[in-house]
């Protein structure tokens, strides 16, 4: 036996004699995610503990989008390439669209609902909040879609945790907050949401509500483990979302939108079969201008569906939209 299969076997024999170690973020989401796929590993029959691990979005103030991309991913990954932690629990939205061939999303457990939420003072709904009401985000995707509305909205920037945020809200500092609806979801909080918003109102970001669980790409034991937690329909739809965010080359801070669902049709002789609808939008951070498109097809086939509503999206006229208003690329590792 080779010195390095030794050591691998003595690694995979030291492994089975502790717990396996789970990173994550250290907000109580971060880990009530993480928590729920160690809970799985667990009932599996194996012992798993969590290790929070900051990040560099944890730490810095200011936009996201200012920050740079995997401000909430790069250290967790870090800790997963040098050997700290097992597994790693990201909200799926936060990873780069590029995949390190290192790593390898072992899962896609099943997904909450995808779709944006109001928390409002009062009660209202969107359609109600008078002209002028300050409502509370940074995303810019939720921006340019609020203002593409024309409900004359002040739309003031917004970070921190769930509780943070609510508060501003409680606080009377901001009428209102669009918050993603599975956070508050995950931590038991949707008895403050006042609207979930249809996708014909806002298209989410791609991968909402999905969580990745990832490890190294050289583990076929740990990755054999994961594909336990994996939930077909959920990765089906997120590969579509993804792939169309991957073809405009715009990363998570980009005013893209898309969601894919996948449905039951029926075919040329009448038998019920599954399909993969997939949505999109590009948007002008001013909301002067919202692209759509769309496409249906086979859940196998999700990553061209979502390649193919990109395709339609760049010719109406998408990248020329986003680069006029200051959205560029996603930047890509360079080759080594």
């Amino acid at each position: 036996m080779s010195t390095e299969a030794a050591s691998v076997s003595r690694d995979d024999v030291a492994r089975q004699d502790r717990p396996l170690r789970i990173g994550t973020r250290g907000s109580v989401l971060a880990t009530t995610q993480a928590g729920t796929v160690r809970d799985a590993l667990i009932a599996a029959g194996r012992p798993a503990e969590l290790v929070i691990i900051t990040t560099k979005g944890d730490v810095t103030p200011g936009p996201v989008q200012r920050i740079g991309v995997g401000v909430f991913t790069a250290e967790l990954r870090e800790a997963l390439l040098a050997g700290e932690v097992d597994v790693a629990v990201h909200s799926y939205k936060d990873l780069p669209t590029f995949q390190d061939p290192r790593l390898v999303v072992a899962a896609v457990p099943e997904r909450e609902d995808p779709r944006d939420a109001l928390v409002a003072r009062d009660g209202l709904v969107l359609g109600e909040l008078p002209p002028g009401s300050k409502v509370g985000t940074s995303a810019p995707r939720r921006r340019a879609q609020l203002a593409a509305l024309g409900l004359g909205l002040q739309i003031e920037p917004l970070r921190g945790n769930i509780d943070t945020r609510i508060g501003k809200v409680d606080s009377g500092e901001l009428d209102a907050i669009v918050i993603a609806r599975a956070g508050l979801s995950r931590i038991g909080r949707l008895d403050r949401v006042t609207e979930s918003l249809e996708p014909v109102q806002m298209l989410p970001a791609p991968s909402q509500g999905a969580l990745a669980v990832e490890c190294r790409s050289d583990d076929p034991e740990m990755i054999e483990l994961l594909a336990g937690l994996d939930h077909a329909p959920s990765r089906a739809a997120v590969v579509a979302e993804r792939s169309l965010l991957a073809e405009l080359e715009a990363g998570c801070t980009a005013p893209v939108g898309a969601i894919a669902d996948v449905v039951e049709s029926l075919d040329d002789d009448g038998r019920v079969i599954e399909e993969l609808s997939v949505r999109g939008c590009a948007a002008a951070m001013d909301g002067s201008d919202v692209l759509r498109a769309s496409a249906v097809g086979a859940p196998e086939k999700a990553e061209e569906l979502g390649r193919r509503v990109a395709r339609e999206l760049l010719e109406l006229g998408a990248r020329e939209l986003m680069v006029e208003h200051g959205v560029v690329p996603e930047t890509r590792p360079a080759d080594d």
